[in-house]
């Protein structure tokens, strides 16, 4: 079983930076793929980021490309989401997962743990 805590959220403005980190905790951190999520107001939960076990490979939604940048470091059991140039459409509970496969997905489906979320919110 795996435990995933996300920080790094807050209130910023359009153009403005954040970085989210997610610690993981009792599971093999550094087989897995992780992933990011976000889910808007009203909205259904969509995919961010993904990356590989080994970092080979990097997975990104069209909306967020060239502005936002998934790594991880598996000596720390931590994935990070670097977020620039911030628009207020990103505003969103950004969630943290831990897939079930080494390679990145887009869908759900491949991801078994999840953490609690962290807000972004972006004012115009």
């Amino acid at each position: 079983q795996g435990q995933l805590v996300e920080s790094g959220g807050g209130l910023v403005q359009a153009g403005d930076s954040l970085r989210l980190s997610c610690v993981v905790s009792g599971r093999a951190f550094s087989s897995y793929a992780m992933g990011w999520f976000r889910q808007a107001p009203g909205k259904e939960r969509e995919f961010v980021a993904a990356i590989t076990w080994n970092s080979n490979t990097l997975y990104y939604a069209d909306s967020v490309k060239g502005r936002f940048t998934i790594s991880r470091d598996n000596g720390k059991n931590t994935v990070y989401l670097q977020m620039n140039s911030l628009r207020p459409e990103d505003t969103a509970l950004y969630y943290c997962a831990a897939s079930i496969r080494s390679l990145g997905s887009d869908s759900e489906l491949e991801y078994a743990y999840w953490g609690q979320g962290t807000q972004v919110t972006v004012s115009s």
